[in-house]
């Protein structure tokens, strides 16, 4: 692109951290003398995103036995979505996102199946939502081990006043980042900023308890600098190029 990469790549960085696409703009502007529109910076985060995703869901996990899941709400264009996220206790990964327009037994099935694209927990623990029994049940019910190969276990909060907390810490985080979106603005792109910041909390950012990079502790070592979000993108493309030969 005429762009230099590290431009690129930090401004990816910061809007997914906690600059909005106009105040990176006037960060380059201000510092480097660079111009560009804010439209070009989200362009950059969307396009770069799905190029990254498509090469790290292909990746081999070393994940735990205890996954937490949960879904919440996100505004975009004046609604209420829902964003559904797993995470990996052990890790911290998160091991998959889903995003609809409500929440239901057929959308909570086919969370699980992202939720579970890396590896298979011994357990999920979720509230007490009431699609959850049904989609477990569509998708770990065994009659060949007579019951279900993943326990669902419930964290009622109207019976024991304890949250999901575990999950929860992840959500706050995300939140807080859509917050700085002030929500979103498109259906179709909403989705792909969602798995921007998966990224950056799987494969950029140190996780702030364990110390480490969650996808490094799950074993996906990729040789990243500190420039992570540039090595990843040159690894996509990459590996883009191996799969089209």
């Amino acid at each position: 692109m005429r762009n230099r990469p590290e431009i690129i790549t930090m401004s990816i960085d910061m809007y997914i951290s906690n600059l909005s696409s106009r105040k990176m703009r006037n960060q380059l502007k201000r510092h480097f003398d660079h111009k560009i529109s804010h439209v070009s910076i989200l362009d950059w985060v969307r396009r770069y995103t799905l190029k990254v995703h498509k090469f790290i869901e292909n990746q081999g996990y070393n994940l735990g036995s205890s996954f937490y899941a949960d879904e919440t709400m996100i505004d975009c264009e004046g609604r209420k979505d829902r964003f559904w996220c797993c995470l990996d206790w052990d890790t911290r990964l998160i091991t998959g996102v889903h995003y609809s327009l409500a929440a239901n037994p057929i959308e909570a099935q086919e969370f699980l199946k992202k939720a579970i694209a890396k590896g298979k927990p011994k357990y999920i623990q979720t509230d007490a939502g009431m699609f959850y029994p049904r989609a477990f049940r569509k998708m770990f019910y065994s009659n060949k081990f007579g019951g279900p190969t993943v326990e669902h276990r419930i964290q009622n909060y109207q019976t024991t006043r304890i949250h999901n907390y575990r999950i929860e810490t992840v959500f706050m985080k995300i939140k807080d980042r859509v917050l700085d979106f002030r929500g979103l603005k498109a259906l179709w792109s909403a989705p792909i900023l969602m798995n921007a910041i998966v990224i950056q909390h799987n494969f950029v950012e140190a996780h702030t308890t364990i110390n480490e990079i969650p996808s490094e502790k799950a074993g996906v070592n990729l040789g990243l600098g500190e420039n992570r979000w540039l090595d990843l993108i040159r690894l996509s493309s990459k590996y883009v190029i191996s799969q089209n030969k």
